[in-house]
């Protein structure tokens, strides 16, 4: 042990001396790849597999190193059977990559949708569903949580945490399903719950040709911050409530154009501070160069 510790500077030395340019890059390539798949894996099954391949790795990595010959043999075996069953398992997955892959879009393979991209789609799918419903004179009632949390609201409904598109929402409200009576929590780009119960405004003013359900819709808004989208079951209507107020009688791309302005973060909200602050001090510049201009003339 010793003899090592004394070799290490030694070794150390002879590592550095034949690390180049070529090196560096191999190493940043692979960290760049490690990265990218790390972060479009998060948070999926395939990240909780991958975990258990590093580990399954780290294991057999040290049963080599402590020559259990019989272990070792055994976990090589498991491990060739382990990546013909990866590759049955992750099949759909490794087609489309491939699809990408050959057709040029490899920024897409790597590249994970920002939460942005993830809402944008999400507004679409909505108001695809509620055109569609519309048409259909079936009722739904969507809620987009903003900066107010509701937690206790989830309770009074079923947790789903699924991806939003049409054909569920339409499936939610299909008029014979369970959770049709109740309203859909969508948090950032994905449906919470379903079948939730909403607190009915008092709001005496409001027409009486205003059902529960716009009641209700209502009544979120003035609780909390929440934008809501109503879709009347008898005369079809679009509506959305958002700070107690109702606009009524939403054609399907006003509806689209309300939801971006009001969910979708402004251009501003998306800058660097950093970069925002260089520009706030480039145009108190371009003031202050303006003011000594109109002052010397």
């Amino acid at each position: 042990m010793r003899d090592w510790l004394q070799n290490l500077p030694d070794m150390f030395h002879v590592l550095v001396s034949d690390f180049g340019i070529k090196d560096i890059l191999d190493i940043g390539i692979v960290a760049w790849i490690f990265y990218t798949l790390m972060s479009r894996l998060s948070g999926t099954n395939a990240a909780r597999v991958a975990k258990g391949i590093v580990l399954l790795l780290v294991v057999s990595w040290t049963i080599e190193v402590s020559q259990l010959e019989t272990l070792s043999y055994l976990l090589n075996r498991i491990i060739e059977m382990g990546v013909v069953a990866l590759v049955i398992v992750f099949q759909p997955e490794l087609r489309r990559g491939l699809e990408r892959f050959g057709s040029g879009n490899i920024k897409g393979l790597f590249s994970r949708p920002g939460p942005t991209q993830e809402l944008e789609c999400a507004i679409g799918e909505t108001v695809a569903a509620c055109e569609t419903m519309s048409a259909d004179r079936t009722g739904a009632l969507i809620v987009f949580e903003r900066t107010e949390t509701l937690g206790e609201y989830f309770k009074t409904g079923t947790v789903i945490d699924a991806r939003v598109s049409a054909e569920l929402l339409k499936n939610i409200f299909f008029t014979k399903a369970a959770l049709h009576d109740g309203a859909v929590i969508i948090r950032g780009a994905r449906i919470a719950a379903a079948g939730c119960v909403l607190p009915l405004t008092v709001n005496p003013n409001l027409s009486r040709d205003l059902g529960t359900r716009h009641r209700a819709g209502i009544g979120m808004s003035e609780a909390s911050d929440a934008l809501v989208v109503i879709v009347s079951e008898e005369t079809g209507t679009i509506s959305v409530a958002s700070h107690g107020t109702l606009r009524r009688h939403l054609a399907a791309p006003t509806l689209e154009k309300i939801l971006r302005d009001e969910l979708l973060p402004k251009e501003d909200e998306l800058a660097p501070r950093r970069i925002k602050k260089l520009l706030d001090r480039l145009q108190v510049v371009k003031n202050d160069e303006k003011d000594k201009k109109a002052g010397s003339k």
